[in-house]
């Protein structure tokens, strides 16, 4: 019998010249994000920051699919239906923690934001300091399509988007090519995807701003910007059925594919991202946002509409989820602030300030 071939490390480290290089590399499940990948890349940052010879942090994924296509949802599932929710949890606790890293981190990072970047992909992309895309980049937060809410510091970075644009994107679990991730703010630089390598050959050499400066074009119109005065005036309700109401009103061909949107994600979801949102705009800072975040999807992970999200998008792919409650009626202002509750003292709990300034609260 022939040996089989050692497994492939899901990520690779490498070094360029100045560039320190993190590659994803499960290019068959688009670089679906595993506890061990968010550890390895933790590990490896925590030693790049006291090097000397490392001047950037370069961010890609392998593969012609995309940079990441959010967690592994699936062992999110398996820990939901047959676990006790501590592996899920842990994993968020860890998930966040690196999200926090990226954004605070001491030397340049730059995320290579081609083809699709969703979830935990925008969580290590869309916090670092140099945010790439090209034509190819579609980014977004498909959460409430799979009953669970946007996390990762997804929450801080949509709702201090221009206007109700990150709202809109969130609620609709939509995706924005390159204009509209620049336009939002979740990305700062359009390249052509043929430039990509001469950046990561310029990155070896040269600083980060002069290295994508040179190869920077004039991003694409930004089409969400375009429709922004009606997404501002039906998007900006306190409630999901007032928002709903609002767009139905509008009675126009974008209005009308928002409303049917909607109408096939979780009313709880729905419900718990609007109340996540206007929350994190009204907070100091990410760390605020991803400790929030993190009771909030602890609490969705255990909820009937994850399970059965993941079920029927992912498992069974009947695309038919049954929802509970099944509308919008039905979720209660009691159910919603139960998602921000704290988490009992005997569960993992997750303070991430501290953390952030070198100081261990976990």
């Amino acid at each position: 019998m022939t040996p089989s071939a050692p497994a492939e490390p899901e990520v690779l480290f490498t070094r360029n010249g100045q560039v320190g290089h993190i590659t994803l590399n499960r290019p068959r499940s688009i670089n679906a994000l595993t506890h061990g990948m968010v550890n390895a890349i933790q590990k490896v940052l925590d030693e790049w920051a006291d090097d000397p010879t490392l001047g950037t942090v370069l961010l890609t994924g392998s593969g012609e699919r995309g940079l990441c296509a959010g967690g592994d949802i699936l062992s999110l599932y398996r820990d939901a239906t047959t676990g006790d929710g501590s592996a899920a949890a842990e994993f968020f606790r860890d998930e966040y923690h690196l999200n926090a890293s990226i954004a605070n981190y001491s030397k340049p990072f730059v995320a290579i934001m081609d083809g699709l970047v969703l979830g935990g992909g925008i969580g290590l992309s869309a916090h670092g300091s140099h945010r790439v895309v090209t034509e190819h980049s579609k980014l977004g937060m498909p959460e409430t399509g799979i009953g669970f809410v946007p996390d990762v510091g997804g929450t801080w970075l949509l709702s201090h988007a221009p206007g109700e644009l990150g709202t809109f994107l969130a609620l609709t679990a939509g995706t924005a090519r390159a204009g509209d991730a620049i336009a939002l703010g979740l990305a700062d630089s359009y390249i052509a995807s043929d430039q990509i390598p001469a950046l990561l050959a310029g990155l070896a050499t040269t600083d980060a701003d002069p290295a994508i400066a040179a190869l920077t074009q004039a991003p694409p119109a930004s089409t969400l910007q375009a429709q922004q005065s009606w997404i501002d005036q039906a998007f900006s309700g306190e409630s999901v059925p007032a928002i709903i109401d609002h767009v139905r009103a509008l009675s126009t061909a974008e209005a009308n594919a928002a409303a049917e949107a909607l109408s096939t994600k979780s009313p709880t979801a729905l419900a718990v991202t609007l109340a996540s949102l206007r929350s994190a705009r009204q907070l100091p800072n990410l760390e605020a946002a991803l400790e929030q975040e993190y009771r909030v999807s602890v609490h969705a992970h255990r909820a009937p509409d994850f399970a059965e999200g993941v079920r029927a998008q992912i498992v069974d792919k009947d695309r038919q989820p049954h929802w509970s409650p099944p509308t919008l009626d039905g979720v209660t202002p009691a159910q919603v602030d139960s998602y921000f509750a704290p988490l009992e003292p005997g569960e993992p709990q997750f303070t991430l300030s501290d953390r952030v300034t070198g100081t261990s609260a976990f």
